[in-house]
């Protein structure tokens, strides 16, 4: 499986998505690949934010080595789900990829935990360094249970 996750700049909020992400399905061994992306190409090819840096690197995650770069309308195409951040970053998809948005690949990150809800992750670039570790926390939730879910579906189909 392919996933993106994309905010607004692809500094904060999504590359520590990916970070927290690729972490769990190495750990779990599942054969995905994920990236991040920002809808607004502001900061393309700079690392994350050294605040989003720092809360990975407490959690034992490495996130240093990415770059950011601007969503694209063929992301709609090559990645199976995409999960925004909030739903701004739905909208700014929706007009990138024009024909190609398909509605039935994008969801907002939370409503993995909070179906439904179409709860965003806030923006922690506006604030200190307590709103990035919030942001991890919540981040770090919806992940587990995106794993733990394909993970249930892998056991189903064992038994």
């Amino acid at each position: 499986m392919k996933i993106l996750m994309v905010c607004l700049g692809n500094i904060c909020r999504s590359p520590l998505a990916e970070g927290i992400l690729r972490h769990k399905i190495e750990r779990e061994g599942l054969n995905w690949t994920v990236g991040s992306a920002g809808t607004n190409g502001l900061h393309d090819d700079e690392p994350p934010h050294r605040l989003s840096q720092k809360v990975a690197g407490l959690n034992g995650i490495s996130i240093c080595d990415q770059r950011s770069r601007r969503f694209k309308a063929d992301d709609i195409l090559i990645y199976d789900r995409i999960f925004a951040m909030a739903g701004d970053v739905i909208d700014e998809m929706k007009w990138i990829a024009g024909k190609k948005y398909d509605p039935s690949k994008v969801d907002l990150l939370m409503n993995l935990i909070h179906p439904g809800k179409n709860y965003d992750v806030p923006d922690p670039w506006y604030g200190g360094e307590a709103g990035y570790h919030e942001v991890y926390r919540m981040i770090d939730q919806a992940c587990e249970k995106l794993v733990a879910h394909q993970n249930a579906g892998a056991q189903k189909t064992r038994t």
